[in-house]
């Protein structure tokens, strides 16, 4: 059998006897990848016919460089001190004999989903962010936590399984391999010993067990809701899981149905949640997005009798929740969800046809379609009318879409004058408008649109039922209506909440199994006792969906059926599982107390270590993740678990890397290319590609090189798959090093920032590093090699040496204390521009500016620690302090002149003498040309002023000019 396969044969010196093939795709081979160096090779086409070699279409090229020039040998540091930092343990925080009398550091990342595609650039933006704070603080005296673990149940594992016929417990450890050997090319200093997974038994028992504290308080119950029910993934998702009626992954379509489901009374929190926002050191906007998303508002429950076909009240009332009860005289139709559990007794029988088509289409869009204010509002009459409780008039009742039946009662009382949804709906299906509010600014009520604000209330008034607030406020209004509608009945004062009970069950396998049995008898759910826990996660070969909505674990049929631990009669086990947000709400916890097997967590330790310090993650966990996770401590806080009562005190949210910028130009329908500006208007034209290389920049726009006038498009996307612009790091690591990799993603701007990935600003840091090693370590040596030792001496540093490392070392510390990481480099990359001007490096300031580098770019930190002459890494130095006496700028600038004209200036220091001063000026290149071979007859120095040297006029010679 033949096997083709593209040879390189490298012509290497004489002392080689014979030539070597290396195959191109090699993993080994160092040559590939390399841009840096130019190289000259013989490609040769080769055929393997059983062990012989055919050599055929040879290509040939000369070999210019006899090995890789490497700006300095990370290819060697790099693995040599990973090996150091793991067989050393270096970062492992002491469990037990830990001397809590010094300050301690919390510092974690938002732990991730072991996916098979494993890192790209972007996910270590955030980890070396964390990684040099917990380095500083290693090197502040401070004791630092800084573990890593993986949120490892959940949807994407399942699929993958279901699709490949493997288990997902196979799957997920193989990726969660990959993720953990990435991580540690990245000398990312985790303590590997606390290292955690959601999926162990180990650690869901006490997933499980927080859920048995949550169901003996009344906070976890069962309820048939309204749920996005996904046929093809046979599940239930969150409403986050689906985008535009269909399963963010796989795109099957969703529909909306009842179900009976787990539920978790998040909302007996609200308050608490919403209260604690704000002594927390998080992004503004962050807090804010929770605040909207528990929705809390003060208003009014009103009651809206039903009307027969005769008008008289039937014994059925309609509850209504409204922020606005000032507005009720403006209420023309009332509209409840298409779940509304009372809909069926409300519609016609004209009307059932068109009610019941109306509800299906309803089911197929997510909760964030139907409520989406850009889209056009739809609906269908009940045929059925309410009394309006305050004038007495019958008013309409509808079924639209754009309430939902989980905010408020799933009911809402409709003010068209006073409401923009309500207003687009009563002009489409031609309903009263009535208005009640009248602006303080009158020319509001002239632009034909509806007015929601505040203002005077106007035709709210109807005796016969004792309610007149005309001339009132809006505010004193809906204080009057609602004192009005408790003394007759018709309503109450209400605080609501958007925030709805979560819903925790999941159709799934892959997922804690939820520790309750259900009595066959009587069907009455039991709690498994605690010494019954972990409830283990059964073995299944067929964990696809049942296709009845009944879950995988069904399948189990030897688990599913048990006994009752206490009362020994036959039960049925929950073959519904936990969510993944589950283990993610509290692994946080676990990090400080790994292998606890008698508690949740140690109370002396969790004293300790709690709360996080700093929590660094993506914004797009900014709500639900961060929500339920405080849910969860405060209710662990309640029962005396944790001692503080919010998990993370300081949140920060690093931004995107995006792929690098792709340069589109337009062309025209007959193939011309035509300037972006003009491709904007015409909307006629094709996209296409150009090159980087043949691209240019032209004032603040990219144009093509060879024909300026095209503009083009220039933008940067998120890193996906689909683009193809996914940059692996194994790619960068190999090519840059690992210490290169960190120090880009640090200094491409702000952590907060998006940012868009170059690979020309790589390059860039990397000709820093380089530049750092050959100043410390000297240049390589013929072979290429480099010294073991390095060039810096022993010798005392000069004031101007040691003015520029302590102002390094202030611009460093503060940079990282404000996690400026981008300030702190280019503070570090001033540092070696201004060391490359000295003669001579002294040991003391060298010493100084490693540590101050090690944070960033530890690899080659600890190697040239190492070779500065020491034995222990440099983990635990101390971080350099700045000393205030180096940070003043002593110097001055000091006038001189000559013959009283001043002909320039000299830079002294303050302390100056008259003698220093003068040999300054004569060193000075415009100033000797008025004092070389001169007389001088008198100097005149007042320090700090001037210097005034005054020459023997008798040989003055004139100074060419």
């Amino acid at each position: 059998m033949l096997h083709s396969h593209l040879h390189l044969h490298l012509h290497l010196p004489s002392s080689y006897s014979t030539p070597f093939l290396f195959p191109y795709h090699s993993p080994t081979f160092p040559f590939a990848t390399s841009r840096r160096n130019s190289y000259s090779l013989r490609f040769r086409s080769t055929s393997f016919n059983h062990g012989r070699t055919i050599i055929r279409n040879e290509t040939e090229l000369q070999l210019q460089n006899q090995q890789v020039n490497r700006a300095y040998p990370f290819h060697e540091i790099e693995p040599k001190w990973q090996r150091y930092w793991e067989q050393n343990r270096t970062f492992r925080t002491p469990d037990d004999d830990i001397d809590t009398s010094k300050p301690k550091y919390y510092v974690l990342d938002m732990f991730p989903y072991p996916s098979g595609a494993g890192l790209h650039v972007g996910h270590p933006l955030g980890y070396t962010a964390t990684d040099i704070l917990a380095r500083y603080k290693r090197m502040k005296a401070y004791n630092v936590l800084h573990p890593m673990g993986w949120d490892a149940f959940g949807l994407p594992a399942e699929q993958y399984a279901i699709q490949t016929g493997t288990h997902p417990k196979l799957t997920t450890a193989r990726n969660i391999d990959r993720f953990r050997s990435q991580l540690k090319s990245l000398g990312f200093s985790y303590d590997w010993d606390r290292e955690i997974s959601t999926i162990e038994p180990d650690y869901y028992k006490w997933t499980q067990w927080i859920f048995l504290q949550l169901y003996k308080r009344g906070l976890a119950y069962q309820a048939e809701v309204p749920v996005n029910w996904c046929p093809a993934l046979g599940t239930v998702l969150a409403n986050e899981e689906v985008v535009d009626g269909v399963s963010e992954r796989g795109g099957h379509p969703v529909i909306r149905k009842p179900m009976r489901q787990w539920m978790l009374k998040i909302t007996a929190y609200a308050d608490r949640l919403l209260e604690d926002l704000d002594g927390l050191d998080w992004p503004e906007s962050v807090k804010e997005m929770q605040r909207n998303w528990i929705g809390r508002s003060e208003g009014a429950e009103m009651e809206f009798c039903v009307l027969d076909s005769d008008g008289k009240e039937r014994d059925v009332k309609i509850i209504v929740y409204t922020t606005r009860p000032d507005t009720i005289f403006g209420a023309t139709y009332l509209v409840v969800a298409p779940e509304y559990p009372l809909l069926s007794s409300l519609v016609s029988t004209a009307q059932s046809k068109h009610v019941e088509d109306y509800v299906e289409l309803a089911s197929r869009k997510s909760d964030l379609e139907r409520t989406e204010l850009q889209k056009e509002k739809t609906g269908v009459f009940t045929g059925c009318y309410a009394k309006n409780p305050a004038n007495g008039e019958a008013i309409p009742i509808w079924v639209a879409d754009y309430v939902l039946g989980s905010y408020g009662t799933g009911a809402i009382m409709a003010v068209p004058a006073h409401d923009s949804r309500d207003y687009e709906f009563a002009l489409k299906y031609d309903i009263p408008v009535n208005w009640v509010v009248m602006p303080n600014d009158k020319s509001i009520n002239e632009s034909g649109k509806a007015f929601p604000g505040e203002g005077v209330i106007i035709n709210s008034s109807n005796l016969f039922v004792g309610l007149d607030i005309n001339g009132l406020s809006s505010k004193e209004a809906a204080l009057e209506v609602i004192e009005w509608a408790e003394k007759s009945g018709n309503g109450k004062q209400k605080v609501n909440y958007k925030l709805r009970d979560w819903l925790f069950a999941r159709q799934r396998y892959w997922g804690e199994p939820i520790p309750v049995v259900i009595l066959d008898d009587s069907g009455e759910t039991v709690p498994l006792n605690e010494n019954e826990l972990p409830l283990i996660l059964p073995e299944l070969d067929n964990f696809s969906p049942t296709g009845t909505g009944e879950p995988p674990l069904s399948k189990a049929v030897s688990w599913v059926k048990t006994t009752d631990s206490l009362s020994g009669r036959p039960a049925t086990r929950e073959t519904n599982t936990m969510p993944q947000w589950a283990g993610s709400c509290w692994y946080y916890l676990r990090f400080m107390d790994p292998t606890n097997s008698k508690e949740l967590v140690d109370k002396t330790k969790e004293r300790y270590w709690g709360p996080v310090d700093v929590y660094v993650g993506g914004a797009e966990h900014a709500v639900l993740h961060l929500l339920y996770a405080r849910f969860w401590h405060k209710v662990l806080y309640d029962i005396g678990v944790v001692s503080t009562k919010e998990p993370f005190q300081c949140v920060i949210n690093q931004g995107i890397i995006l792929g690098e910028v792709q340069y589109m130009a337009y062309r025209d329908q007959d193939g011309n290319l035509i300037s972006a500006d003009v491709a904007d208007i015409s909307n006629e034209h094709n996209l296409e590609k150009i090159p980087e290389e043949k691209v240019m920049k032209s004032g603040d726009s990219f144009v093509l090189k060879e024909n300026p006038d095209i503009r083009l498009v220039a933008r940067a996307y998120k890193m996906s798959k689909s683009r193809g612009n996914v940059v692996n790091p194994d790619d960068v690591i190999a090519e840059y090093g690992a210490d290169s990799l960190r120090l880009y993603e640090m200094f491409m701007g702000p952590l907060r920032d998006s940012k868009t990935w170059s690979t020309s600003g790589i390059e860039g840091v990397y000709r820093f590093l380089g530049r750092t090693w050959r100043l410390i370590v000297g240049s390589p040596l013929s072979d290429g090699t480099f010294k073991e030792r390095t060039i810096s001496v022993d010798e005392e540093p000069t004031i101007d040496q040691l003015r520029t490392l302590h102002k390094c070392i202030a611009k460093v510390t503060e940079e990282i204390e404000g996690t400026r990481f981008n300030t702190g480099i280019s503070a570090m990359m001033e540092f070696l521009n201004a060391a490359y001007k000295w003669d001579k490096h002294p040991r003391s300031i060298i010493e100084a500016f490693v540590l101050l580098l090690s944070p960033y770019a530890p690899h080659m930190a600890e190697e040239l620690w190492s070779r500065l002459g020491h034995t222990k890494s440099l983990a635990y130095e101390p971080f350099p302090e700045a000393n205030p006496a180096y940070l003043k700028d002593s110097t001055i600038v000091l006038p001189v002149q000559i013959n009283g004209k001043t002909r320039g200036t000299i830079q002294v220091e303050e302390t100056c003498s008259e003698e220093e001063a003068f040999g300054l000026a004569c060193r000075d290149e415009k100033l000797s040309k008025y004092l070389d071979g001169q007389s001088v007859r008198k100097r005149i120095y007042v320090p700090g002023k001037i210097l005034n040297v005054v020459l023997d006029r008798k040989n003055t010679k004139v100074a060419v000019q």
